[in-house]
């Protein structure tokens, strides 16, 4: 099963083992709403709760990148991981909405820190030709312990909410551990003459960058929507919270099982035809979710767009890495991990506002021919993003 990862180095691997540790602890996020309603708060004060939640995942990428070049990889991630743990501590005391509201933030910016200082250390450890299974790996290792918490964490909640806060923060001082005791900091690369200082700049100036972001931002918005919309969907056809249960599970089992043997027939195709493809299954799978009614067409459904998230597994942060100065990987990744929580941002207001206001269809159909335009879109930029590659390789060299 390991064979479409060997010859990764061991920081792949350890960072790896770390994640599935800390995704094991992402318990709470999941019981807040039920957490918050035991404890009386009524629903336009969860809404301040889940928005500050939602406004953290936009803060801590931007920081997580500049702090990763600034500082390193792994002050950084330690800052994150230990922030998040102490932000688990204030969230479960925090005796009123909106100091609720403040740990809610630093819970979430916290540990949106650690993705682009990790994503920079990986891109460090790695050669191009590598990056893309690297961050294969990595996603794995989310979506395994992303799996099992969901499992553990119905177990807990129903022993006590103390027990989620107490997991969550574990975790993250088990993860921190590691990353104190197995990982080393790379060499830091001295900026470019024209790099113009430490700041976003860097970001701001490259052109072809911020010409790719907004297209993979629009994919994740789409693939967003199996996680804020089909809840929705599910609802709406007269279902059980528990099929919502039975898809997620779909999507777990598929991502987990497929993972390993989908990049290892994947990883010597051009990435952005795959990603292109990869999207395209996504956009349909979740269009999809516009027709179905039954358990089995859900299921259908899933298994489509789950099949297109195998297939883009680790191309846009292996693009984006392969874009980025040495000496700017954090930032780089900050910019694409802040595309992403825009993304979910986007999907959890916008994408609820068109579903509840303008109806399921808009939502569905809209989405397919983003999907479907983006990905037409991003197949357009492979020859400036090859014609990036051979410079950078040629200026190395």
């Amino acid at each position: 099963m390991f064979s479409s990862f060997r010859g990764l180095p061991r920081t792949v691997w350890t960072l790896f083992a770390g994640t599935i540790v800390n995704r094991l602890g992402h318990l709470v996020t999941p019981f807040l709403v039920f957490l918050l309603a035991d404890r009386g708060v009524t629903g336009t004060e969860t809404s301040y709760v889940l928005g500050a939640l939602g406004a953290g995942n936009l803060l801590g990428p931007a920081v997580g990148g500049l702090l990763a070049d600034r500082i390193g990889r792994r002050p950084t991630m330690l800052i994150g991981l230990i922030g998040s743990a102490a932000a688990q501590g204030a969230l479960f005391l925090a005796p009123g909405v909106w100091t609720m509201a403040a740990a809610a933030l630093m819970l979430s910016a916290a540990g949106a820190v650690v993705g682009p200082a990790a994503y920079a250390l990986m891109a460090d450890a790695v050669d191009t030709g590598w990056r893309q299974r690297a961050y294969a790996l990595f996603g794995w290792g989310v979506n395994i312990g992303t799996a099992v918490a969901g499992v553990l964490g119905g177990f807990l909640a129903a022993q006590g909410y103390w027990l989620l806060f107490a997991v969550d923060a574990g975790t993250a001082l088990v993860y921190a551990a590691v990353v104190a005791t197995r990982l080393r900091e790379p060499a830091r690369s001295a900026p470019a003459k024209d790099a113009g200082g430490r700041g976003y700049g860097v970001v701001l100036r490259d052109r072809l960058l911020l010409t790719l972001l907004p297209l993979f931002g629009i994919q994740l918005f789409v693939y967003s929507l199996t996680e804020v919309a089909l809840p929705l969907a599910v609802r709406d056809s007269g279902h059980s919270p528990a099929v919502y249960g039975i898809l997620a599970a779909v999507n777990a089992v598929l991502v987990v099982g497929l993972q390993p043997f989908v990049t290892a027939r994947l990883a010597a195709l051009p990435q952005l035809r795959v990603q292109a493809a990869g999207g395209v299954l996504i956009a349909v799978g979740v269009a999809l979710t516009g027709v179905a009614d039954s358990v089995a067409t859900y299921a259908v459904s899933v298994a489509v767009w789950s099949l297109g998230e195998v297939v883009v597994a680790g191309i846009a942060a292996s693009v984006v890495a392969n874009l980025a100065p040495a000496d700017a990987r954090g930032r780089y990744q900050g910019a694409f991990s802040w595309t992403w929580g825009v993304s979910r941002f986007a999907a959890l207001t916008l994408g609820v506002t068109v579903y509840t206001g303008v109806g399921p269809a808009a939502l569905w159909w809209g989405a397919l021919a983003a999907g479907l335009l983006a990905a037409a879109a991003v197949l357009t930029l492979r020859t400036r993003i090859a014609a990036r590659a051979e410079r950078e390789v040629d200026l190395a060299a």
